[in-house]
């Protein structure tokens, strides 16, 4: 493989809870609503303003006032996070060992700039990556292609030759329909959700398994 996509949330750090709690928070106690965990869990994925449209329907904000909520519900993320915040066991060895062969490396994740800082500048890892893509950057996300295939494109390498590390079926879907294989990071889903997808190389809990140094050859 040539090039190499991470999905951020979930996959390179393991939040995927404390996004979940800040939701439930926001959904409920401030804007009313009824949603149980489990309820809440699957819609994680997307933009913030595609999250509030599925839990709320498509009238009830406006898109200045999803805007809003999608910083508050990240503020509160992040306060909530950062004691916690870390790449997942085996990440840093694997991006350091790419980084030394030449392996071109991009973020394609459905967060706003706003959280994508928060992990690399926290984390100082920004210099691994040649190309970010955000939901800022795309008009349609997970699992639409698009994330994937403009971070392939920006890494100039045909999506064909890279591979995308993901945490959530839509993620590992979106990578499906650009054409590229996918790993799985078990953190948030089991490999059973991932049954009816044909572009799944691997599962792995963290980047500690012996199969992603066969991905560096």
């Amino acid at each position: 493989m040539k090039a190499f996509i991470f999905d951020l949330n979930g996959t390179m750090i393991n939040d995927m809870t404390y996004h979940t709690k800040a939701w439930q928070t926001l959904l409920n106690d401030q804007l009313g609503g009824n949603f149980t965990w489990d309820e809440v869990k699957p819609q994680m994925y997307g933009k913030n303003a595609e999250v509030l449209v599925r839990m709320f329907g498509p009238n009830r904000f406006t898109a200045e006032e999803m805007d809003r909520l999608s910083y508050e519900k990240e503020e509160k993320y992040q306060q909530e996070f950062l004691p916690h915040l870390a790449l997942l066991p085996g990440l840093h060895q694997f991006l350091d060992a790419a980084y030394q062969k030449g392996i071109p490396m991009a973020i394609g994740s459905a967060a706003i700039p706003f959280n994508i800082d928060f992990v690399l500048d926290n984390l100082n890892i920004r210099h691994y990556f040649k190309a970010i893509v955000s939901a800022d950057d795309v008009v349609l996300s997970k699992p639409h292609p698009e994330t994937f295939s403009k971070a392939a494109a920006l890494l100039n390498v045909q999506p064909a030759d890279c591979v995308v590390f993901e945490d959530v079926p839509k993620g590992a879907e979106a990578a499906a329909n650009a054409g590229i294989k996918t790993v799985v990071i078990t953190t948030t889903h089991e490999p059973h959700e991932f049954e009816k997808l044909q572009n799944v190389l691997h599962f792995a809990k963290d980047f500690t398994d012996e199969y992603f140094m066969e991905l560096l050859g």
